[in-house]
């Protein structure tokens, strides 16, 4: 269940000594062939870390033979002195693989505004590249953890060939695109193109529906390489759907082990006049830190729900919203309906669903509740 799960793919995790716990911090992964294809998308903020301007370059002719990551420092707010930091990562990691500069992705996560110590660093690519494995995938996985509390790894095989991938993050996570570092990997054989299209059809429903606590990263990533190995071309709709379920699969994963999380909070838009509207109530009811609290202390407080909904642009009738909290539809046309306390939140997973009735279109984001440990952990941990 890792990006080594498709063949053509080696993989490695290695403690360069970024981090100060001295636990793993550097990942390399490379396609050995005999297709490069690959296809990335990345952050929408303004504020772009220079890994990922590195990354996008590379980018531009649809092939890359490897992805170096470290955890422990983005690489971020770190002005020339960083982009040479991230070139000199992708060079060296290319001298170590036998590619081309321009061939390596790069990717770093950890504390904005702190030089990496590319010592450590370009030690730690060469220790990696010593120690790549057709099994490395799960060390990989390890050595990207920040404040995760687990790995995220997944996989998905079809008719002869695999799509395998690895995620971290646990926190800044909101929509633009990811806010998180991924790597996907695939052995069909599939271009470039297919590649970009069925990277970003998925994206657009999984990693961007994703709001934890509406703070955008500077450094997120998330490339899709495809080693042609199996020899297999798969139909677009399949692969797309394959891509597609490995996203959601590790989206999930982001969710549930969102910083100091206790609850998995899906809130589900129905009735909506399109689509785009169903995400901007998914988004601000996801948002609103009242309801948030309000879960977290397994009050059914609906009221915040239409608050909420009320600060959107959104089509809809104040008068006609209908809210359900875990299957309670707590509120109908805008006022109290079936008694609250009928609405079980002692559970981790709670849905909230919102009726707009105003169309057909749907949409779903997913959150979490907001609690005293996610407030420690930000304080405590500069991130």
């Amino acid at each position: 269940m890792t990006v080594t799960s498709a063949r053509g793919f080696r993989a490695s995790g290695v403690s360069a000594g970024i981090k100060e716990s001295g636990g793993p911090d550097l990942a390399l992964v490379v396609n050995q062939g005999p297709s490069q294809a690959a296809a990335g998308v990345f952050t929408s903020n303004r504020v772009q870390a220079a890994p990922v301007r590195w990354s996008r370059q590379a980018l531009a002719d649809g092939r890359l033979s490897a992805v170096v990551l470290n955890s422990g420092g983005a690489n971020a707010c770190t002005g020339p002195t960083g982009e040479g930091d991230a070139r000199l990562m992708a060079q060296r990691a290319a001298r170590a693989v036998g590619a081309g500069p321009d061939e390596v992705a790069v990717c770093s996560t950890g504390l904005i505004g702190v030089p990496l110590p590319m010592d450590r660093v370009v030690a730690g690519i060469d220790a990696a590249a010593e120690a790549l494995s057709p099994d490395g995938g799960e060390a990989a996985a390890v050595a990207i953890k920040t404040t995760d509390s687990v790995r995220k790894t997944a996989v998905v095989s079809r008719s002869g060939w695999t799509v395998g991938g690895m995620a971290k993050g646990a926190g800044m996570l909101a929509p633009g695109l990811a806010t998180m570092l991924v790597v996907l990997t695939t052995d069909a054989d599939a271009s470039a193109p297919l590649l970009d299209s069925a990277l970003r059809a998925a994206v657009a429903t999984t990693f961007d529906r994703v709001d934890s606590d509406g703070c955008m990263s500077t450094n997120d990533t998330v490339l899709l390489l495809a080693s042609g190995a199996s020899g297999v071309v798969p139909q677009a709709a399949e692969f797309t759907e394959a891509v597609h379920a490995v996203c959601l699969d590790l989206a999930g994963q982001l969710v549930s082990d969102a910083e100091g999380a206790s609850k998995e909070i899906e809130v589900a838009v129905v009735g909506a006049a399109s689509e785009a509207d169903a995400v901007t109530v998914g988004r601000s009811v996801a948002r609103n830190n009242l309801l948030k609290c309000a879960l977290h202390g397994e009050d059914p407080n609906w009221g915040r729900v239409l608050s909420a909904i009320g600060t959107t642009d959104a089509v809809f009738d104040p008068d006609r919203l209908d809210v359900a909290i875990n299957g309670v539809w707590v509120c109908r046309n805008g006022a109290a309906a079936e008694p609250r306390e009928e609405a079980d939140l002692s559970t981790r997973r709670i849905t909230v669903t919102v009726d707009l009735r105003s169309g057909d279109a749907s949409a779903v984001i997913w959150t979490n509740d907001l609690t005293a440990e996610y407030v420690h952990e930000n304080s405590a941990y500069s991130s």
